[in-house]
C-alpha cells in the first residue's frame, strides 16, 4: 500500500521548497457537502494528489473539504481534472493566489477533522443551506457605496491588522468562533440594515451568513470567493479595488499584496510595516509584525528574552524551556496595541 503521510523532516522539506526552480501555483478551494467516510476519502485524495506533486494543508470532515495547496504549474490542469472527477467538486472554483512566488507550502498534509472550519456552532440548530447572497466584485462595490451598508471582516485580528476593506468593522478576535457572537452583539440593533461579510476565500462567510440569517438579520450578503476572488474580478474587469493593504494567508508567504498601502506597524518599534514573521525562537514561535531594523536588532525574535535564549547551547535551552515564559506562551498571535500597552513582557527591550 502506498505511504499516506510524509516521513522527511520539515527542515529538509523547506530547503527543497526554497531551492526548487520548478514554478508552482498556490490556490485554495472549499466545498460543503456530505462525505460519508472522511478517512477513506482522505486516503484516496492523498494518493492521487501526491502523485501530482501537490503540497499544502487540507481538512476533510463529514461536512466537506477545505484546501490550501500549491501544485507544479505543469500539473495544474491535472489537479483541476482530478477534482472535477469528484461529483461534488465538478466545476469548483479554484482561488488562485494573487501575489505568489510558489513558496507557500513544502509538504502535503491532509487531516480528518470534525469540521472543516472551527466555528463552535451546532449545525443541527439552523439551516446551514440558507446562506446570504454572494456578491460579485461589481455588486460589492455598488452596495458598499451606500452609507447604510455595513461591511464586516469575519477574519481574526492579525489578518485584518495588515489589510481590510474600506470602512470595515474589524473585530478584535483571535478565532472565527470568537467572531460570531462578538459581531452579533455589535450589530444587535442593526438587523434591518444590509450586512456584507467577507473573509479570505469565502468559507467562513458561507456558514456565518446562514447563522446570522437564523439569528434574525434581514439582509445578509457575502463576498463571492472572498478577498482573493474579489481581487481577481477587479483586475479582470478593471474595477476599483476597495481592499487596502495585504491579504493575510495561512502559508509560508503569510501575506499577499493587494494594494501598496501599509496600514500596520511594527510590533516592536511602531514603524510602518506589514510583514508577519514567527519568532525565531522555536520555543516561542509567536506570530507578530516586525520591520527589517528590529529583525536585525532582535535576531528575528520578538523580545530580548528570546534573542538571548537562542544563543544558548541546545542542551541548556532544552533544560530551560519549561522554566521560561515566552511571549508565545501567553499570546498565540501578536497584537500591536498589547505591545504598546506593555502587556507583553520584554518587547523592544
Amino acid at each position: 500500500m502506498p505511504r499516506l503521510y510524509n516521513l522527511i523532516n520539515n527542515k529538509e522539506l523547506k530547503n527543497r521548497m526554497f531551492t526548487l526552480a520548478e514554478p508552482r501555483v498556490t490556490l485554495s478551494f472549499y466545498q460543503y457537502w456530505k462525505i460519508d467516510d472522511p478517512a477513506t476519502f482522505r486516503d484516496q485524495i492523498y494518493q492521487e494528489w501526491s502523485a501530482l506533486g501537490v503540497w499544502g494543508r487540507v481538512y476533510v470532515a463529514h461536512e466537506g473539504i477545505n484546501a490550501q495547496v500549491s501544485v507544479p504549474q505543469a500539473r495544474l490542469e491535472d489537479l483541476r481534472q482530478a477534482l472535477y472527477r469528484i461529483p461534488a467538486l465538478n466545476g469548483i472554483r479554484l482561488n488562485i493566489a494573487i501575489d505568489d512566488n510558489g513558496k507557500s507550502f513544502y509538504k502535503l498534509k491532509i487531516k480528518v477533522r470534525t469540521k472543516i472550519v472551527a466555528d463552535g456552532l451546532d449545525d443541527q440548530s439552523f439551516d446551514v443551506t440558507k446562506r446570504g447572497r454572494a456578491l460579485s466584485a461589481r455588486e460589492f462595490n455598488e452596495l458598499t457605496d451606500s452609507p447604510d451598508t455595513i461591511v464586516v471582516d469575519m477574519r481574526n485580528h492579525y489578518e485584518s491588522e495588515v489589510g481590510h476593506f474600506e470602512n470595515a468593522i474589524c473585530p478584535e478576535v483571535s478565532t472565527f468562533r470568537e467572531a460570531l457572537p462578538v459581531v452579533e452583539q455589535m450589530l444587535a440593533d442593526k438587523k434591518d440594515r444590509p450586512v456584507v461579510m467577507y473573509c479570505t476565500g469565502g468559507i467562513r462567510c458561507e456558514k456565518a451568513s446562514a447563522y446570522f440569517l437564523h439569528r434574525g438579520f434581514q439582509q445578509v450578503y457575502m463576498v463571492e470567493g472572498g478577498i482573493i476572488e474579489y481581487t481577481r474580478q477587479c483586475q479582470q474587469q478593471g474595477l476599483p479595488n476597495k481592499f487596502i493593504g495585504k491579504n493575510f494567508v495561512f502559508d509560508e508567504r503569510l501575506g499577499e499584496r493587494i494594494s501598496p498601502h501599509v496600514i500596520a506597524r511594527c510590533h516592536q518599534c511602531g514603524a510602518p510595516c506589514d510583514t508577519h514573521v514567527n519568532c525565531a525562537n522555536d520555543a516561542c514561535h509567536l506570530l507578530f509584525i516586525q520591520c527589517p531594523v528590529c529583525a536585525e536588532k532582535y535576531a528575528g525574535c520578538c523580545s530580548t528574552t528570546c534573542a538571548d535564549f537562542i544563543q544558548l547551547p541546545l542542551e541548556e535551552r532544552e533544560a530551560l524551556k519549561p522554566q521560561v515564559q515566552f511571549n508565545g506562551s501567553r499570546f498565540a498571535k501578536g497584537r500591536y496595541k498589547a505591545y504598546r500597552k506593555g502587556e507583553v513582557c520584554d518587547i523592544a527591550g
